[in-house]
This record gives C-alpha cells, structure tokens and sequence, in this order.
C-alpha cells in the first residue's frame, strides 16, 4: 500500500507507514463534520419535541382549567337553583288574593337562610363590624360620627355588610365610625 507521493504531499522513500497515517488522518478530519452533523440533527428532533410537548402542555393545562371552571360554575349554581324556586314561590304567593304581609315576611326570610346557608357551604362569611375597632382591612369608612354611645374608633352603625371568603375579602363592611363629641371632623363626608 504505497501512497503516490505529490507536489504539495511529498513522501520520502520508505516512509509508506507515516503517509498511510497522515492519510487517514485527512480522512477523519473530513469525517469529523459527520458526527456533528447527527449531534446536530439529534439536538434539533429533540427541540422540536420538546417544543410540541409543551405546546401540548398548555393546551391541556387551558382546557384542564376551563373544565374546573366549568364545573365549578355549574355546582355553584346548582346550589342557588332552590333559592331561585324559592322566590318564584314567593312571587307567586304574593299574586294570590289572601296573602298576607307577614306571610310574605316568613317567605323571604326563609329564602334569605337558604341563600346564607348556601354561601356558607363555600366559606362564605359576614363581616361582624358594629360595635367593633374600625379596621380598613376589613371595613369601608363612609364618615365619621359624633357620639359617647361607642368608644372613638369603632364602628357605630354598619350600612351595608361585609363579606369573606377564607382569608379573602370578597367585599368590605360600609361603615360610619365613631368620634368623641366636639372633636374635630378629619374628612368626612357630607351625608345628603
């Protein structure tokens, strides 16, 4: 196996074994883009699988999340259906020539237990302000009230009830706090 020596790659005579040698080491180096190549070609299949996989992921995680609330929404209404009865009851009720005011008034207080049961089965709670230190985490103050009746800083009358749900506020209590009498007002509100 002897190598035809050339111009650029001259052999000298009896050195057969070192240009084999050199020969193939042209010949590797020229192999060597293969083997990178496939790396290459392998390290693209797998992004674009990885790539689908995780498009994938998302699709199912929204659908995944629509379907919980999706079926979230639906025993939630399942369980005002009955208070939705109930008032249709009520309204048919008061149509009726013989019905009185105070059988109207056992009717809707019966239709606002259930509404509080059913939104106490969810965590649902009222917020107990009168009478309480005013706490803006958890109350609205709509003015300020001259009075002895309450200590100042708590809330003497409450206008519309607060709600949470857990550790969340859902909605805070509409409150008036108090103020000792003849102290000055700091912002309050004219009341019409």
């Amino acid at each position: 196996m002897s190598e035809t020596p050339t111009a650029e790659n001259p052999v000298p005579p009896g050195d057969t074994a070192q240009a084999h040698s050199a020969a193939q080491g042209t010949h590797a180096e020229t192999s060597t883009p293969e083997p990178l190549t496939a790396q290459l070609a392998e390290a693209q299949e797998r992004y674009v699988r990885l790539y689908a996989d995780f498009e994938n992921f998302k699709k199912r995680a929204a659908r995944e999340r629509d379907e919980v609330r999706s079926a979230t929404t639906e025993s939630v209404m399942g369980r005002l259906l009955p208070v939705l009865d109930t008032f249709e009851m009520a309204m048919q009720a008061a149509s009726l020539p013989n019905t009185s005011v105070d059988s109207l008034k056992a009717g809707v207080a019966m239709i606002q237990g259930q509404l509080r049961n059913t939104v106490a089965d969810y965590g649902v709670e009222e917020i107990d302000a009168l009478g309480k230190p005013f706490d803006p985490a958890l109350h609205e103050a709509l003015s300020q009230q001259e009075t002895s009746e309450v200590p100042e800083g708590h809330v003497l009358s409450q206008n519309r009830k607060g709600y949470r749900m857990k550790d969340r506020l859902l909605r805070p209590a509409a409150v008036v706090v108090a103020r000792k009498p003849g102290s000055a007002a700091e912002n309050t509100p004219s009341q019409a």
